[in-house]
């Protein structure tokens, strides 16, 4: 869902921050047509070997993989002033949406967790904005219900990045119902609500959280 919303294309430049195991970097590629080019980029050694494998088994030759913190990789981009088309920031998350298909899910899950992770995903967040073209396009996404780790996030970047970004209305195959407004007596920006809550009930799908944004020139 993040892919189609994001709207890939051909020739295009794209980062995929936090990108295995690498489903979502396949069908980049994929809506890419193997043309152009895809920075995946995965901070576990583990997991980069699962991303590899992906990529070998669905003939991805357009992708370079790299191991590095994400605000690390996006540091060292902005120094070479490298920038691109289309972002991806599917961000670590608490995991909540996963419930109905993992059972781990529930022993992990922890309060401590989802107040402490919207730091990592504001900053991964900030550091790859500062990688996008003007008039380039990013989606930040998780798979968890709790607006700390998205609505939250999306209105702090509406106001981190005032007058240099934008949220765009997300097009997408499944029911989804908007951002909410408000949460634990914290109110967000109206513009909150053009992300996407996908939830279990709605489509028989899993739980996710979907926001676009556009860098004004």
């Amino acid at each position: 869902l993040p892919i189609i919303a994001l709207e890939v294309k051909p020739h295009e430049k794209v980062l995929d921050l936090c990108s295995s195991p690498g489903s979502k970097t396949t069908q980049i590629a994929s809506y890419m047509k193997n043309i152009g080019l895809i920075i995946a980029n995965e901070v576990n050694l583990k997991r980069i070997k699962i991303l590899a494998s992906n990529l070998e088994m669905c003939g991805v030759t357009n992708t370079i993989i790299t191991k590095k913190e994400g605000n690390a990789l996006c540091r060292k981009l902005n120094f070479l002033n490298y920038k691109f088309d289309k972002i991806l920031v599917d961000a670590p998350c608490s995991g909540e949406g996963t419930l109905r298909s993992s059972v781990q899910t529930y022993y992990r899950w922890n309060i401590k967790t989802i107040k402490s992770l919207p730091r990592l995903q504001k900053s991964l967040f900030a550091s790859a904005f500062e990688l996008l073209k003007p008039t380039g396009e990013i989606i930040y996404s998780t798979c968890t219900h709790a607006p700390e780790e998205n609505e939250e996030v999306v209105d702090w970047a509406l106001e981190k990045f005032k007058n240099k970004i934008k949220i765009e209305k997300i097009k997408i195959p499944v029911r989804f119902r908007g951002g909410i407004n408000s949460w634990n007596g914290k109110n967000y920006s109206k513009e909150v609500e053009d992300s996407c809550r996908i939830y279990p009930q709605d489509s028989n799908t899993e739980g996710f959280f979907i926001s676009k944004f556009k860098k004004i020139k």
